[in-house]
């Protein structure tokens, strides 16, 4: 018998591609699924042309940004989770961000308020024994201040450090916070730009490193991509700002 057959796992954003695999791959592990999304319509499509076990998954209305529902959301879930993972994300480029203040807003509220709302919620609900592990998709934009998305790596960089407090916070209730810290993706959210091929992961592969994410607080996937996080850690501010 499968250890995680009795497990619930709470995807949020969970139409995202790299959630999508998520789901896929929790699934293959044993885990019930609880899919929470505002398209619902494509968790049920993605259910119905992977044919997955429908009684092993639960599709849920969620909005990042409606934050006075998130209460009412996680009060009607239909179990607690052992495991939540909080996938959306929003991006518009930085000179669209930095010109209109409306999709920076949106970037705020779905890459990082939205995310301290809903998962303060799950994790200061000491009533749910079953928890063990948060995972948050923050991003290597968010290592270091660069010109070129410094709007969007902003939030990333807040999310980021929230989950590096909350792994503080609940350490002493065995309850492990993992950040994945993630570079480029075959995703629908980086559609159109220009971007290193050779450097761009694709979304089966990054799931993997989220369902089998271990007591390491930075998850980077991708060789390559550790290698660029760790320069970018100590590279001096002079050579950061000749950074595109």
């Amino acid at each position: 018998m499968n250890q995680n057959t009795n497990k619930t796992v709470l995807i949020l954003g969970a139409n995202s591609d790299v959630a999508k695999q998520c789901i896929i791959q929790y699934l293959a592990k044993g885990f019930s699924v609880i899919a929470a999304s505002r398209d619902t319509t494509s968790l049920e499509k993605l259910v119905t042309d992977h044919a997955l076990d429908a009684s092993k998954i639960n599709i849920r209305y969620f909005d990042a940004v409606d934050f006075d529902s998130h209460q009412k959301f996680y009060d009607e879930l239909p179990v607690q989770p052992h495991i939540a993972v909080y996938a959306a994300g929003f991006l518009v480029d930085n000179e669209k961000a930095l010109r209109d203040f409306k999709g920076t807003q949106q970037m705020m509220q779905v890459n990082y308020m939205g995310a301290v709302s809903i998962l303060n919620i799950i994790a200061m609900d000491e009533s749910n024994t079953n928890l063990e592990r948060i995972i948050g998709l923050s991003s290597l934009s968010g290592v270091r201040g660069r010109k070129s998305n410094f709007v969007y790596g902003s939030t990333k960089a807040a999310f980021t450090q929230y989950l590096a407090g909350l792994r503080q916070e609940l350490a002493s209730r065995n309850i492990t916070v993992n950040a994945l810290v993630i570079g480029y993706i075959r995703t629908k959210i980086n559609k159109g730009l220009e971007l290193n091929e050779s450097l761009i992961m694709e979304p089966d592969y990054v799931a993997k490193h989220i369902v089998n994410a271990e007591n390491s607080f930075t998850i980077v996937p991708n060789f390559k991509w550790k290698i660029i996080y760790t320069i970018l850690k100590i590279l001096p501010e002079s050579l950061v700002a000749k950074l595109p």
